[in-house]
């Protein structure tokens, strides 16, 4: 029940006002608001007028039917929720009432715990409503495409296709590389879309073995394969009514390939081991950080199935191509980061704000908000500044300083003269192969082992977030 200090509103319709002040009175006694009405044309002034919550109505009202106001509530104001009271009830009257949208049906005399427990039930349900609607706000606040930064003009062309297609079922190809917000975008289109209340059901092709994804997908029958002792619905079938969001869709197996054109093409497909056509409404989006195009060259991918999934196709950019997107995006993250840690920071100093513009960032937008999220839980001073970003982005950042004065000191070695150019050298070959060393060496022509070496030499860490080959 709603506290003391936010008393639920009850509206009593009851063409006997005897008993309906009566039950007044006593509800009053147990701390809710009442108005009352001994017709419909009364209560719709009052629903007008007040906030009412529930409304405990009488199916007889003289001449008039308590079903009619039933009707105007469901129909105007479906937020309230309807108790609907008879002393003449019946089963056909029970399933009339709950078909017309009453919240339950109470029989005369009414039982004093009865009413209680029915109105209790009643704003119990407001409550999860209330909670469903807070839940929903916060999803367009973290997924809504107006939250998503990006005022590069291809991002801003991307978001100028999404309001076009969003709403639509449009099958969407998005790509880019690793870490520049796939996933985040779309969600942000199923939130677009008429869908935004259904499922979004996500699943990483790459993360999973051939011989689970099919299932995982499709879904499977008892006894189709060692371990299958039930049925099980695939996430196509839970996605009915939604979106499946099918990331990685460049590992997907020849096999898996053929089925999922089947889907997209007649939205249709049988579960492993299972004989039984099902038929779904789902909406597919696709991504990869492949070239799909390439792939299709090489026949690892099919062409039809390339054709089928790249009709609106929409690609990110990588960070280190939208720097003006840099401050924007680092304020975002700050300020996020702040409230859900508790902290303050009144921003970045023009140092580090440099220092993030001109990183290559070969983690992307997710890169920069685990970079962020560091430097708000280690940082101690007002702003963020060049001490509170990792070493290993520093080492990146730092430019090799020498002095052009002629008497500056000692001459320089050809061995130390040399040092700055080749560490400047390793350092992009390091960035243009995401940090790989095995990709690194062969494109230097020089072996493995001699690349490390020359990288701690050169103080050239590799970053904790790449995935040491």
């Amino acid at each position: 029940m709603k506290s003391s200090h936010s008393p639920a509103h009850l509206l009593l319709v009851d063409d006997d006002r005897y008993l309906m002040e009566s039950m007044s009175e006593w509800l009053k006694t147990q701390g809710f608001v009442t108005y009352l009405a001994t017709n419909p044309r009364e209560a719709q002034s009052i629903l007008q007028r007040e906030r009412i919550d529930i409304a405990l109505v009488d199916v007889r009202l003289g001449d008039d039917d308590g079903f009619e106001l039933l009707r105007h509530c469901h129909r105007e104001q479906p937020q309230v929720s309807v108790i609907m009271m008879t002393g003449y009830g019946s089963i056909e009257m029970g399933v009339e009432a709950l078909r017309g949208g009453a919240f339950d049906l109470l029989t005369k005399p009414l039982i004093d715990d009865e009413l209680l427990l029915a109105i209790s039930r009643a704003l119990a349900q407001h409550d999860v409503i209330e909670e469903n609607r807070r839940l929903q706000s916060q999803l367009d606040n973290r997924y809504g495409l107006e939250h998503i930064i990006g005022h590069d003009p291809r991002m801003q062309r991307s978001f100028e296709i999404i309001e076009s297609v969003a709403d639509t079922r449009a099958t969407i190809l998005i790509t880019g590389q690793s870490g520049t917000g796939k996933s985040l975008l779309a969600r942000a289109i199923h939130r677009r879309s008429a869908r935004r209340n259904g499922p979004f059901i996500e699943i990483a092709c790459g993360a999973l073995p051939e011989s689970l994804l099919e299932s995982e997908l499709f879904g499977h029958v008892a006894g189709a394969f060692t371990g299958a002792t039930t049925n099980r619905d695939g996430k196509f079938k839970l996605a009915d009514g939604g979106t499946i969001f099918l990331d990685e869709i460049g590992t997907a197996s020849p096999a898996l390939q053929v089925k999922l054109l089947r889907v997209l093409q007649e939205l249709e497909f049988e579960q492993v081991g299972g004989t039984k056509t099902l038929k779904v409404d789902t909406r597919v989006i696709l991504a990869t950080n492949d070239d799909l195009a390439a792939a299709v060259a090489a026949g690892r991918f099919r062409q039809d199935l390339y054709y089928r999934i790249n009709v609106i196709h929409l690609q990110l950019p990588p960070l280190r191509e939208r720097t003006d997107d840099i401050p924007s995006l680092a304020e975002h993250f700050l300020k996020n980061c702040c409230r859900e840690l508790g902290k303050h920071f009144s921003g970045f100093t023009p140092e580090a704000m440099a220092a993030l513009r001109t990183y290559a960032w070969p983690g992307n937008v997710r890169e920069l908000q685990n970079i962020i999220e560091r430097a708000v839980l280690l940082g101690k001073r007002p702003q963020i500044g060049l001490e509170d970003l990792p070493s290993h982005f520093l080492q990146g950042q730092m430019p090799i300083v020498t002095s052009s004065r002629p008497d500056s000191g000692r001459r320089l070695t050809l061995k130390e003269a040399l040092e700055g150019p080749e560490r400047k050298i390793i350092l992009q070959t390091l960035r243009e192969n995401n940090w790989s060393r095995n990709a690194t060496a062969e494109q230097l022509g020089i072996n493995r082992t001699t690349l490390y070496k020359k990288m701690r030499k050169l103080g050239l860490e590799t970053p904790a977030f790449v995935y040491q080959d």
